[in-house]
């Protein structure tokens, strides 16, 4: 991991999902991951599919894990607040490291009432289904933040959500 260099938090992660063999990449589109979805896009390492929802892409991951595939879900914070019952009944039920990806919104500027209010419930709800989750908010803490919460999923079988914070991704800011 090349963490020194300015290379983008992007680019961070795509060297840490291969360095961890997570190949499936499920995502809602969302334009602070953009990015990060194109280079999944773009390397044939991936497998890259766009959901429909995020309760699908949590299930593409299930089932993933289920065939021998490692996965992360990406979504924005209003995708994670339709997640408490799949996440319950599915990955904390049976045992199965679903990663996710959150790029957050909601706070630090947000211009959005509704993504205001889904974020103060978004660490709640990890809290009490148990799922350990880290928010990421600096460019030289990402790929180690990254890279043991894959390693600690894939070994404890407990899902794991890692959150962008707006301080590493830049958010997303209302056009004047």
């Amino acid at each position: 991991m090349n963490e020194g260099a300015a290379q983008p938090w992007h680019e961070i992660v795509l060297e840490v999902l291969k360095a961890n063999e997570v190949r499936l990449v499920a995502y809602v589109p969302d334009n602070v991951l953009k990015p990060l979805i194109s280079g999944c896009h773009a390397d044939p390492f991936f497998t890259t599919l766009a959901a429909a929802r995020e309760e699908e892409a949590i299930g593409i991951l299930c089932g993933a894990w289920m065939a021998g595939m490692r996965g992360i879900a990406l979504m924005q914070t209003s995708g994670f607040a339709t997640l408490a019952n799949v996440l319950a009944s599915l990955p904390c039920a049976f045992q199965i490291p679903a990663l996710m990806m959150v790029s957050e919104r909601g706070t630090l500027g947000e211009f959005n009432i509704g993504q205001a209010m889904v974020n103060r419930t978004m660490r709640p709800v990890l809290d009490s289904l148990g799922i350990e989750h880290h928010t990421i908010t600096r460019r030289d803490e990402c790929g180690f933040i990254l890279d043991r919460s894959i390693r600690q999923a894939v070994t404890t079988q407990a899902p794991a959500c890692l959150i962008l914070s707006p301080l590493l991704t830049g958010g997303k800011v209302l056009k004047a």
